[in-house]
């Protein structure tokens, strides 16, 4: 997985697309999206069964593909075929971190 080239700017790139040279808006956006990604991986920690973890990871990918976090929806798709996994959540939170 470590060969996947990872742009921290492609968030951005995919806001300004979207909402145009806005960057109150796209700071806006992209804080709402970095709390959502959040909140998925607090469900996948809380998850009390695999189906609860699964979508978790599931909601977490999609977000993470709809604003172009690469890295984020790579490691969600592996963490949705995992059992739960507490190693799988440390780098969830890290690549969140690093959004």
């Amino acid at each position: 997985m470590g060969g996947m080239a990872y742009d921290p700017g492609a968030i951005d790139a995919n806001l300004a697309a979207a909402v145009g040279d806005e960057p109150g808006l796209i700071a806006e956006l992209r804080l709402a999206f970095v709390e959502s990604t959040q909140r998925a991986v607090d469900a996948m920690a809380r998850a009390e069964n695999r189906d609860a973890w699964r979508d978790a990871a599931s909601r977490l990918r999609g977000l993470a593909a709809s604003f172009g976090a690469v890295r984020l929806m790579a490691l969600a798709m592996q963490a949705a075929d995992l059992p739960m996994d507490r190693a799988m959540l440390t780098k969830l939170r890290r690549a969140i971190e690093r959004l």
